[in-house]
């Protein structure tokens, strides 16, 4: 089974929410199951954002699922979509690379970004999100703040994410999830590098 076909299944086995299948319609219009999930590091390859989306999956389950207290539908929902701000994000480019063995110079692809709604990270996954479906409030939070102290408005200076953490358990768990799928899970799944 393919990274499309698995979160497919996922997708139609945990959420059942008003709106969903129009949300996987739209997903399946875009290039979210072919894109990369980076332009040079963890999932910079084809499909990579779909296999990054499934492993956070399988590691927010593993790891931070605990049945009396969480969600199995919203834990669903806040992995699969919480980079759902990159589909239609990435564009190929080539440029000249220089062959260690010919001397010559080939054209080699790479990925670069092409952003067409500037709209913050994890801002606009909820934002394109609530274009199908409604989300709780904790998955709002969670998909919104799962960049941790890589989240632009963090690394400014603000406090929001600190009281989102406090009150918002499944924000840390995503977060926890998205560093250990990007950094142990994911390591070498870039053709970049």
């Amino acid at each position: 089974m393919g990274y499309k076909e698995e979160f497919i299944e996922i997708f139609n086995k945990e959420i059942k929410r008003e709106g969903s299948q129009k949300l996987l319609e739209w997903l399946q219009t875009t290039d979210f199951f072919t894109t990369p999930a980076s332009t040079k590091f963890h999932g910079a390859c084809e499909q990579g954002l779909v296999m990054h989306s499934i492993s956070v999956y399988k590691t927010m389950m593993e790891k931070h699922f605990d049945p009396e207290t969480d969600n199995s539908e919203s834990f669903a929902i806040c992995a699969l979509l919480h980079d759902l701000c990159k589909a239609q994000f990435y564009k190929i480019s080539t440029r000249n690379v220089k062959n260690d063995e010919t001397g010559q110079w080939e054209k080699r692809p790479f990925y670069t970004v092409d952003d067409a709604f500037p709209f913050g990270h994890g801002e606009k996954s909820v934002y394109l999100i609530e274009r199908f479906m409604r989300l709780k409030p904790a998955e709002a939070i969670a998909i919104r703040w799962h960049m941790g102290g890589f989240d632009e408005a963090a690394r400014g200076g603000s406090f929001a994410i600190s009281h989102a953490y406090e009150k918002y358990p499944i924000a840390v768990k995503l977060h926890l999830a998205d560093l250990e799928s990007t950094y142990l899970r994911e390591k070498g799944t870039s053709s970049a590098r």
